[in-house]
Order: C-alpha cells, then sequence, then structure tokens
C-alpha cells in the first residue's frame, strides 16, 4: 500500500521569513523542539530536518566551508551540501531528504513532511486480555530472545556459539544450557540480517542436523540474507522471503511485520511481533527503520544499545588518532548513542523496554587492545537514564534465561514479571574455543591459489569495483600486525583497476590496510564481505587525506558478487594468465605461511 499524508513539521511568519539570510539558516519548532535546515539562493528556499541521514546526528555549521553551503555532522563528521542536499563526505554516498516548503498567502512559510502510510495500521487488532503464562520472553544471549506466543515458539537472531566476524567477536553472555534445544524446538525464526552475530552459520549448522525444515523468515533485502547459504555447506530447506510491510499470518492469533531500514536497505530489517493485538517491537540494529516511523506504545520495545559494532576508530592510525583522541571520540559516542536511545524509547512510549543486541567481547588473547580501548554501554545505565526521563516506562535489563511475563507485566508494574535465573548460574562466559575456529580460517593460508601472484588482480576483477580515483595498499600481517616477511604487499589503483609498483603522480586519496594474514586469506578465498575485517577488528588502517570512502567500503562490505571467485578455474588458466596479465609491483610471489603457523600454532590440512 503507498497510501501517503503530510504533515506540516515548521511554521514562519511573514517576519522571520524577511529575517532568513542567504545561506545556510538552523531554525527549532517550538512545538516539539525539534530542528530544520533552510538554505537560501537568489531568493528560493530549500529544507530539511538537521538530522544526518547516517546515523542521526545533529548538524552544525562547518567551520571549513567558505561558500556557506556545508553543515557538518556533530556525530561522525559527515557533511552535507545543503544547496544540492548531496553528502560531500563521504563523496558520492547520500542524498537528504527535502521537506517541501509551501509560501503561505501572508507572505509566511510551512515546511511540509510527506509521510508514508504505517504499515501496521492495516487490519488492526483490538487488544485482548492475556492469561498468565500465555506470553513469555526469554532472553537467551546477544540479540537472541525466545518468545512464547500462546501454543507458539519464535526466536529471534539465534546466536548461540562460535564467534562472528572471523574472530573478532563472541559472546558475552553465557546461552542456557538447553538454548540449542530451544532453537530446535521452535516454530517459526526470524533473522534480522546477514551480519554473523545474527546470522550466525556455526549455530544454524547445528540447527540443521536436527531441525532442516524449521521455518526461518527474513525480509526481502537487495542482497539476500542467506546468500552464502550454499557456500557454508548448511541444509536449511524452509526459508521464507517475505516482503516489507505486511502482515504475515502465523495463526488466528499471531502474525509479524518486517520492515526494512532506510539508512541500509540492502542490509538491516527490524520486526513487528503481534499476539492478540499485543506488540512486540524489536528494531535489532537498524539506524532508521521504516523512514523513521514506528509504532508507539507497543507492549514491548527492544533495540541495540551498546556501540561499538565498527573497527573505528579503534583500528585506526596516524594524523589525529592517538590514543587520547580515540578515547574522547568514543566516550562522547557512547554518550551520544545513550541520549539518542532514550529520546528514542521516550518518544514511542512503550510499555516496558530491553535493550539487547549489544552482548558480545573482544575475547581472544590477540585482541586484547580493542577489548580496552572500545568501551561500551552498559544496559543498566541506559535504563536509568530512560526511568529519569520517562518514568511510566518500565525497563527490564536482561541476564541469560531470565524470562518476562507479559501479562504480568500489563497487569501492574509491581507485581513480579520477570524471573530471573537461578543463583549461581554463569551468567559471563569465560571460556571459548578459539583453538577450533581461528585454526579453520588459517587454513586458507596454504590454499593453492595464494602460491600465484596474479590471484590479486584475479580477485579484484571479480570484486568489481573500479573507476573511482582511490589507491589503497594492502599488506599481510601476523597477529600483531607487523608485515609478514615474504607475505603479499601490494597497490591496487581503483581509477583504472591497474596494480602499480609506486603510487600514481596523479592526485589521488590513499589508503594502507594491514590484514591479519589468515582471516585476509579466507575472505578472499571464499569471496566474503569484508565486515570481517572491518568490524571484526582484523584490520589497521591508515588514509590521506582522513576521509570516509563510501563507495569503495559499502562496495566490499555489502555489494561484492553473491557467487564467489571461481578459483578452480583461475588454477587451470594461471600458466597463461600470469604471462598475459601478470600484476606489477608485487613485492613477494607467495608467502611463507610456514613460521607464521608455528607461531600460531595452527594445524593445516
Amino acid at each position: 500500500m503507498t497510501a501517503q499524508s503530510s504533515k506540516t513539521v515548521l511554521s514562519l511568519d511573514s517576519e522571520a521569513v524577511f529575517s532568513l539570510k542567504d545561506g545556510i539558516n538552523f531554525k527549532k519548532s517550538p512545538d516539539d523542539g525539534k530542528c530544520y535546515i533552510i538554505y537560501k539562493e537568489n531568493g528560493e528556499l530549500k529544507a530539511c530536518k538537521n538530522q544526518c541521514k547516517h546515523q542521526g546526528g545533529l548538524f552544525i555549521k562547518d567551520i571549513e566551508d567558505l561558500d556557506g553551503r556545508t553543515v557538518q555532522c556533530t556525530k561522525h563528521y559527515w557533511k552535507l551540501n545543503v544547496s544540492t542536499m548531496q553528502y560531500v563526505n563521504p563523496p558520492d554516498s547520500f542524498t537528504q531528504d527535502e521537506l517541501d516548503v509551501v509560501m503561505t498567502d501572508e507572505g509566511g512559510l510551512q515546511l511540509v513532511e510527506v509521510i508514508v502510510w504505517d504499515p501496521w495500521l492495516a487490519d488492526p487488532q483490538d487488544p485482548q486480555e492475556l492469561q498468565e503464562g500465555e506470553v513469555t520472553v526469554t532472553y537467551l544471549t546477544h540479540a537472541c530472545m525466545e518468545l512464547q506466543l500462546g501454543g507458539k515458539k519464535m526466536i529471534f537472531d539465534p546466536w548461540l556459539t562460535g564467534p562472528a566476524f572471523a574472530r573478532g567477536w563472541w559472546l558475552l553472555h553465557e546461552p542456557p544450557a538447553d538454548s540449542m534445544e530451544r532453537l530446535c524446538m521452535a516454530d517459526l525464526i526470524y533473522i534480522s540480517h546477514m551480519h554473523s552475530d545474527h546470522l550466525s552459520y556455526p549455530t544454524l549448522k547445528s540447527l540443521s542436523a536436527t531441525r532442516p525444515d524449521v521455518p526461518i523468515y527474513v525480509g526481502d533485502t537487495s542482497r539476500p540474507v542467506f546468500w552464502m547459504l550454499e557456500k557454508r555447506q548448511v541444509k536449511l530447506t524452509n526459508i521464507n522471503v517475505v516482503p516489507f510491510g505486511i502482515w504475515q499470518n502465523i495463526d488466528e492469533h499471531l502474525r509479524f511485520m518486517i520492515l526494512k531500514d532506510e539508512v541500509h536497505p540492502e542490509l538491516d530489517t527490524c520486526i513487528i511481533v503481534e499476539y492478540k493485538g499485543h506488540m512486540i517491537l524489536n528494531t535489532v540494529d537498524c539506524t532508521r527503520p521504516n523512514y523513521g516511523r514506528l509504532p508507539h506504545n507497543v507492549d514491548l520495545m527492544m533495540s541495540d544499545f551498546a556501540g561499538g559494532a565498527s573497527g573505528f576508530p579503534m583500528t585506526f592510525s596516524g594524523g589525529k588518532y592517538t590514543e587520547s583522541w580515540k578515547a574522547d571520540f568514543i566516550k562522547n559516542e557512547r554518550k551520544k548513542l545513550m541520549n539518542y536511545k532514550t529520546q528514542l524509547v521516550k518518544s514511542l512510549q512503550p510499555k516496558i523496554y530491553c535493550p539487547f543486541a549489544g552482548y558480545f567481547v573482544e575475547a581472544h588473547p590477540s585482541d586484547r587492545y580493542i577489548k580496552e580501548t572500545n568501551t561500551k554501554n552498559k544496559a543498566e545505565e541506559l535504563n536509568a537514564l530512560i526511568k529519569k526521563s520517562a518514568p511510566g516506562i518500565t525497563t527490564w535489563t536482561p541476564k541469560p534465561g531470565a524470562v518476562l511475563d507479559l501479562a504480568l507485566a500489563l497487569m501492574s508494574p509491581s507485581r513480579k514479571a520477570i524471573t530471573d535465573p537461578p543463583s549461581g548460574t554463569n551468567i559471563y562466559k569465560d571460556s571459548w574455543d578459539f583453538d577450533l575456529y581461528v585454526d579453520e580460517l588459517n587454513r586458507a593460508i596454504t590454499a593453492e591459489m595464494f602460491k600465484h601472484k596474479s590471484w590479486i588482480q584475479f580477485y579484484y576483477i571479480w570484486a568489481g569495483f573500479k573507476n573511482y580515483n582511490l589507491v589503497v595498499r594492502v599488506i599481510e600481517t601476523d597477529e600483531d600486525f607487523i608485515p609478514i616477511a615474504n607475505g603479499y604487499n601490494y597497490l591496487v589503483d581503483f581509477m583504472d583497476l591497474s596494480f602499480p609498483t609506486q603510487r600514481p603522480t596523479r592526485e589521488h586519496p590513499y589508503e594502507e590496510i594491514k590484514n591479519r594474514i589468515g582471516v585476509m586469506r579466507h575472505v578472499v578465498k571464499n569471496g566474503l564481505l569484508w565486515d570481517d575485517l572491518y568490524i571484526g577488528f582484523q584490520n589497521r588502517l591508515s588514509r590521506e587525506p582522513d576521509v570516509y570512502h563510501h563507495q569503495f567500503w559499502n562496495h566490499f562490505q555489502t555489494e561484492l558478487p553473491v557467487t564467489g571467485p571461481d578459483w578452480d578455474l583461475f588454477l587451470q588458466q594461471v600458466p597463461s594468465y600470469q604471462r598475459s596479465a601478470e600484476p606489477q609491483g608485487i613485492q613477494t610471489e607467495s608467502v611463507s605461511a610456514s613460521t607464521f603457523l608455528e607461531k600460531a600454532d595452527c594445524t593445516v590440512s
């Protein structure tokens, strides 16, 4: 359904319109305190919300802009040219949504927002009385919740075993001992997106051995959630891709609706579950789901809260990236996120709020620096802020195995609606099976294709990113990001997809990326997205100038071909391939992996 409505978000009288200066004008609504930007040039007006499209930060005047056309986000320093509504840092990324500027007969103006119809209002259901025990929500770990909805069991985002993002993330909370059994008994499973802390192939491999036909539901994202299913050799036979904004009826009382994220439509989704007219909203990791419009007064809302799900700025060096700058930036970012989540929850007014999807830890000993630097928000502190700002909202800080009874929670906030796990239950994990998963990654080091330096050209041609003025140096390193003797160290010029021995003489941006050899080769061999490297903290980066290249990173993190490189074909053709298309500038022909593998104490088969 495409029904729309419009809403006047700001009104100015004729005097205020007359006082608008040429260039950028910041205005705040006296009604709700929301902020807007009006740009004036040659008597023409443009307007937009004062909200960065990346992660919702507030814009301020860009002091480096002498033309008076650019504003800068206070969150990640993205820059918007308000005269064109195009983001200029990062270049070639987003376009800002404009508001309609309507002039009144009296010489005033109105800023009008076009509002897309709220799809959950289709076929509204009146809430029915719930019985004790009829609807329960059990927290298992990270973003994994089990919902008992009458006679059906539904599970969100099961990550119950193994690491995420190669080897960079590990579970902070110990899942209940029967979590895998619970998963195998589920009537339906929702997986929000393809990131491996939500789509966990080690978990799904165990599930497929017992229940390959369990119904799994995902949104119809532009990049399929299960694009790696065949490569991972996980046999699941009942995956259902559903359209956005349409109720999916499970039985007489239970239905759900998946919504897409506006900022990352190729990736993120969120879900509304409704049982007997009672709504549960799970926004997961979405930045701006459903154009920022979400249902109000739901019975239970859950969302991420922790921050730290990025390599920035911990993995960066050079220029401003001193340890003190990083510490200040991270502190401020976490504070901004806490305030944003507090205001979001306050504006939506759910009856109950639960922060989740942030319980991970950089547990591997080689990532001690990241663990110490990448401080995260605490759920208890966010809930305290929410209670102070909106005391009528009940908050829940979950522990593994804790159960919320929705009927009891709705009857009276003072009633015991939450059952915590028994005393003595192990809440935090204290051991992880590092060797099993790290050894698996490191097996890629001695793969046959890496004995031939022309794999580099073959891989980047397969990747398909070019015609972009960026030169990247990629360096293979050990665990401590020290370049490996005889490891690959090469340049890629993405302007013409060449591999020069030296940086070109033309003016060009430059990035240097040091990657742990095992993870990089695993990613290359299997045609995986570079999230394993970047979000998984498996590389170290420097760049000049200090500009985020959205097109480059977006391509390697979300837009690589869904079919991996054909290495069998490469190995068949490698003699002629090397003669006719040998890339230049590779310092070594192949890596001698034995020394690194001995140091890493890995067995390679």
